[in-house]
């Protein structure tokens, strides 16, 4: 069990022991808030959306690898922007997956606005992400209309109180999700004077009888070029009264920083040089299959490769053991109907692990898309270890489809003759 204390954005007394870094692999958004304005290369700036450069998974990982060498104190791993974590579910998932299997002892969180986050909740708790920060600003639709211009749901662009309504239903739905998995759930509210500020008692009665663990009041930072920038930062005095009034329903986080979607280092004392180096690993050339140890397989089974690409439902999960090939698990792909969506969601997150899967059958683009993603394609016939045998020991295999294959239709059923 991880020691969920060395939190220090949710434990004070961990704060001044243990580090955090934030890692800025998300940046699209859903949502227009009127006091954000996400920028990059803003060194002089400590807010949320701000961040000096955006990092892949695979640079993230590297990142980490650089960063922890030089700052063991990092207990925490999150992921806070620059735009929101689901509005970018591939890079967030990947992201996680990858830092998992890396650091299996550090502990992850997330910070998000809540509205794409639910599909996901099953997969971050099983991914490992134990803490989750959800910005909750209003229960009214009339004062969430003040406070986002626009919010993108399933596709669609909502405005005014209905986009507030929205909104609202996906978060505090998600509260009662993420605490079913057993996250620990932090509430963010931005008090903006003359907007919400009013609201905030109102917003920690309720989340608190969903199951929040605690809530932070954060004060709006005016930001240029936003609606909000004419209004005011709120007082010192107000803020303490704010927490004050909360304090009667749910638990006041006291030491926020205002952190950056990059930020690394102690709470209030990032380090400055450590996170310069984001930059350099943002132009990193990755070996995309560099650090991969699995091989996937289309198989009816789990004993041949007898399945083209398209038709499996699932797939098997090998490694290489001391004693031979180990079966990891079996994974479901994802669904037809999705398009070039469908084999991307399957390279960068189903198969993010993976150095190669075996096939039957494949069509032109998802080879190409699984090749772009690091993906290695072999086309073949037979039994499972000996295309194992081909990914890790570089034997031949004798039952591999033509390789000038490119077309396959609901004729092909993974013979391994190849298609004409």
């Amino acid at each position: 069990m991880k020691d969920l204390s060395r939190h220090p954005c949710f434990n004070a007394e961990a704060k001044q022991k243990y580090a955090r870094v934030h890692l800025p692999v998300a940046p699209k958004c859903n949502i227009q808030c009127s006091y954000c304005n996400r920028r990059y290369d803003c060194c002089n700036e400590s807010r949320p959306g701000v961040c000096s450069a955006v990092l892949s998974p695979l640079q993230a990982v590297h990142y980490l690898k650089a960063l922890c060498e030089k700052m063991p104190a990092i207990s925490v791993i999150g992921i806070a922007g620059p735009g929101d974590p689901f509005a970018n579910p591939e890079e967030t998932l990947a992201t996680l997956k990858l830092a998992g299997q890396a650091f299996p002892g550090m502990l992850f969180c997330l910070s998000t606005n809540g509205l794409d986050l639910a599909p996901y909740v099953g997969e971050i708790a099983g991914a490992g992400v134990s803490h989750v920060t959800v910005t909750v600003n209003s229960l009214k639709p009339e004062t969430l209309a003040k406070i986002y211009r626009w919010v993108r749901y399933n596709r669609r662009v909502y405005r005014g109180e209905e986009a507030g309504r929205v909104l609202l239903g996906q978060q505090l739905r998600c509260i009662g999700l993420l605490k079913e998995k057993g996250i620990t759930v932090k509430i963010n509210t931005v008090v903006c004077p003359g907007v919400n500020e009013t609201e905030v008692e109102e917003i920690a009665a309720k989340v608190a009888s969903l199951g929040a663990d605690t809530m932070n009041c954060v004060p709006l930072y005016p930001v240029e070029n936003t609606e909000f920038e004419h209004l005011e930062e709120p007082s010192k005095e107000l803020m303490k009264q704010l927490k004050s009034r909360i304090s009667a329903h749910i638990k006041p986080m006291t030491h926020c920083a205002r952190c950056r979607a990059d930020a690394a280092g102690l709470i209030g004392h990032d380090n400055t040089e450590m996170m310069n180096m984001i930059g350099q690993f943002s132009t990193l050339v990755v070996n995309r299959g560099e650090g991969r140890t699995r091989v996937a397989v289309a198989s009816n089974e789990g004993l041949l490769v007898n399945l083209h690409l398209g038709e499996a439902r699932k797939v098997y999960i090998f490694e290489q053991s001391r004693n031979g090939y180990h079966f990891v698990e079996t994974r479901n792909t994802p669904p037809e109907g999705g398009g070039m969506e469908r084999w991307r969601a399957l390279a960068t997150r189903t198969l993010i692990d993976c150095r190669a899967i075996l096939v039957g059958g494949i069509g032109e683009t998802p080879m190409r898309v699984l090749h772009e993603n690091g993906v290695k394609v072999i086309q073949m016939s037979g039994l499972i270890d000996a295309g194992l045998d081909a990914v890790y020991l570089n034997q031949p295999i004798k039952t591999l489809c033509r390789s000038d294959y490119t077309r396959c239709g609901e004729s092909c059923r993974g013979t391994g003759a190849g298609c004409g």
